[in-house]
């Protein structure tokens, strides 16, 4: 049985308790590896390897530290296939997504902060007549702590750890205990990379025991969190009081809206993508469909027919769309809430059921669900399922449309589907979403800033923005004579 180990000044070491999590292969049910139980100790020990280290890492050129973050990126991708087995095996998702997807996007992370940090400058204001300049200063803060899920495991870890680093901080992380392989193996990668002892700590375990001794910990200076809305208002209760930078990228309930003017085709074909992507276990998903009513009965016809004809199976076989839910715990969750659907009246229009896959029989497998529902308020439009579940419900017109998408707690995306350019504009300003995508889905740049409005959280990833979360700003003031 393999033993996944936390990964603390630079070598692999085992829990300082002795206790030990199970990690279960989600396509088969099964344990097949072993994950430290790490407590407070454990972060005390990575925080102090990573105070150790802050002097040297933060005064380390700006040039070394794109060199080292670009090797980590170029081994990355040479691990292209290793690292994408362990993340289907560990996640559940098919590997044909891990491979295009997951890992080539974690090298990119890396790739992406290593250049970006070479071209973050700091501004500067003339007061002309005053005979002053002001100049900002960026310094990285010291030691931060990045908190990261268990749908995109490599993906997410990369996304938070390469700016913090990349800024000239060190860093104590902690992967889901769900899904903790490939940061695992990432830890072998970092020293290869030549990257310095204590500048990346991964400690794994609980979010309770770990997580919460990363969050409370009184010299870790800032937190970036990916993960639910609940777990984020705990965070913030914690590290508010302590005055914490906190970065919360947290749940979504993302609203697809289909106008009859709509490029049909591509717009199915990419709905469904949306809707069912990574088992729908993607923060970004597009979970409430509505679409205009003259289009509405063809598009539940045809739209049907395609998530009908998705394969559902075991994550390496190459036929595979949707793979297996990431435990049998959240299984439980997302049958729960279809049960609730059904008990509010709701339609189920397709799936819903669980699967039995051959040879993998104890594997958590779901149909993709599609459900009728003509309520807004209803549980299923307004929470949070986080799995293969899309609704639909009907509109009249724009003003509708935008009503019912507003019309939730979360604000993270939206999605129209309109060649009409004064309707695009109109929504883009009026829609409440940190992302809006027109006529595609899930396009991403890396220079962008990506976050929520409402209870979606607070603070953007992406781009400067990240390096801005990563630093602290400090103004000086020189008066000079002419």
């Amino acid at each position: 049985m393999k033993k996944i180990k936390n990964y603390i000044n630079g070598s692999f070491q085992e829990p300082i308790a002795g206790d030990w999590l199970d990690n279960y292969n989600p396509s088969t049910g099964e344990i097949y590896s072993h994950i430290p139980k790490s407590t407070s100790k454990d972060v005390a020990k990575a925080y102090e390897a990573a105070k150790d280290a802050f002097v040297s890492w933060s005064n380390t050129t700006i040039e070394e530290r794109s060199k080292i973050l670009i090797r980590i990126a170029d081994l990355i991708e040479a691990n292209l296939d290793t690292l994408a087995e362990a993340e289907a095996k560990d996640n559940g998702k098919p590997l044909s997504l891990a491979k295009a997807v997951d890992i080539p996007r974690a090298s990119a992370n890396f790739r992406f902060f290593g250049n970006a940090i070479t071209q973050f400058a700091s501004e500067a204001h003339e007061s002309v007549g005053l005979n002053t300049m002001n100049f900002t200063l960026r310094s990285p803060m010291g030691v931060v702590g990045c908190i990261s899920p268990w749908n995109l495991p490599l993906y997410l870890f990369t996304w938070k750890v390469a700016p913090a680093i990349a800024a000239g901080n060190c860093v104590v992380a902690k992967p889901s205990e769900v899904t903790p392989m490939t940061a695992y193996l990432l830890g072998e990668i970092l020293s290869e990379a030549g990257l310095p002892k204590g500048v990346l700590n991964i400690v794994h375990g609980t979010g309770p025991e770990a997580g919460q001794a990363i969050v409370a910990h009184p010299n870790i200076k800032a937190i970036s969190f990916t993960g639910g809305t609940k777990t984020g208002e705990h965070i913030a209760r914690t590290a508010a009081p302590m005055f914490k930078k906190l970065s919360l990228e947290l749940g979504g309930k993302n609203p697809n809206i289909i106008f009859a003017d709509c490029e049909y085709e591509k717009m199915l074909a990419v709905t469904v993508k949306s809707s069912f992507a990574n088992q729908g276990q993607i923060c970004l998903c597009g979970s409430r469909i509505y679409v205009e009513e003259s289009i509405a009965k063809q598009f539940k016809k045809d739209f049907v027919a395609k998530v009908a004809a998705l394969y559902i199976g075991n994550p390496f076989n190459s036929k595979t769309s949707i793979g297996a839910l990431v435990s049998q715990e959240h299984l439980e969750k997302v049958e729960s809430y279809i049960e609730i659907a059904k008990d509010e009246g709701a339609k189920i229009l397709y799936g819903g059921e669980r699967v039995s896959v051959k040879g993998f029989e104890n594997g958590y497998y779901l149909q993709p669900s599609v459900i009728e529902v003509d309520d807004n308020k209803c549980r299923i439009q307004q929470e949070e399922v986080f799995g293969p579940v899309v609704t639909i419900m009907t509109f009249k017109n724009e003003e509708e449309a935008l009503q019912l998408a507003n019309d939730v707690k979360y604000g993270l995306s939206a999605t129209v589907w309109t060649n009409n350019l004064d309707r695009t504009m109109r929504l883009s300003k009026q829609l409440e979403a940190g992302i809006v995508w027109v006529n595609t889905w899930l396009n991403r740049d890396l220079r962008t800033p990506f976050g929520g409005m409402k209870d979606s959280g607070v603070g953007r990833e992406g781009g400067f923005e990240a390096l801005r979360f990563f630093t602290e700003p400090k103004n000086v003031c020189i008066s000079y004579n002419l």
